[in-house]
C-alpha cells in the first residue's frame, strides 16, 4: 500500500508560480510511475504530467508544455510539479497518483493510488 499526500497548492495571480509536492509513504517510490492530474468543477480529471518509473521519462499535456515541470526525488520519496506562468484556466484541484504500470498512462483508472488533492486557484 502506498499513501500519497499532496501539498503546495494555494492562490496565485496569473503569471505566478507554485510548486506542488507529492510525498509517498508505505513503500519506496522507485517502482512507481507518478502522474499529476487536475480536475476543475464540472470537468473530467485530466492528466497534466507523468514521470515514469525507472529512468524517469516525462510526458506533459499540450496545455502545460513549456510551463510545468515534473520531477522526482526518489531519496525523498517525493514527486514535484513546478508550475510557472500560471493562467486562470489552470485553476483546479490537483491530484497525484501512482501506478506500477508503464506507458503514457493518461487514464485515471490506470493508477492504483491517489492523494487527497490540493487546490490551485489562479486569479486574473
Amino acid at each position: 500500500q502506498v499513501h500519497l499526500v499532496e501539498s503546495g497548492g494555494g492562490l496565485v495571480q496569473a503569471g505566478g508560480s507554485l510548486r506542488l509536492s507529492c510525498a509517498a509513504s508505505g513503500r519506496p517510490f522507485i517502482p512507481y510511475a507518478v502522474g499529476w492530474f487536475r480536475q476543475a468543477p464540472g470537468k473530467e480529471r485530466d492528466l497534466v504530467a507523468r514521470v515514469s518509473k525507472g529512468v524517469g521519462m516525462t510526458h506533459y499535456a499540450d496545455s502545460v508544455k513549456g510551463r510545468f515541470t515534473i520531477s522526482r526525488d526518489n531519496a525523498k520519496n517525493t514527486v514535484y510539479l513546478q508550475m510557472n506562468t500560471l493562467k486562470p484556466e489552470d485553476t483546479a484541484v490537483y491530484y497525484c497518483a501512482a501506478t506500477t504500470k508503464a506507458g503514457i498512462l493518461r487514464a485515471p483508472d490506470m493508477y492504483d493510488y491517489w492523494g487527497q488533492g490540493t487546490q490551485v486557484t489562479v486569479s486574473s
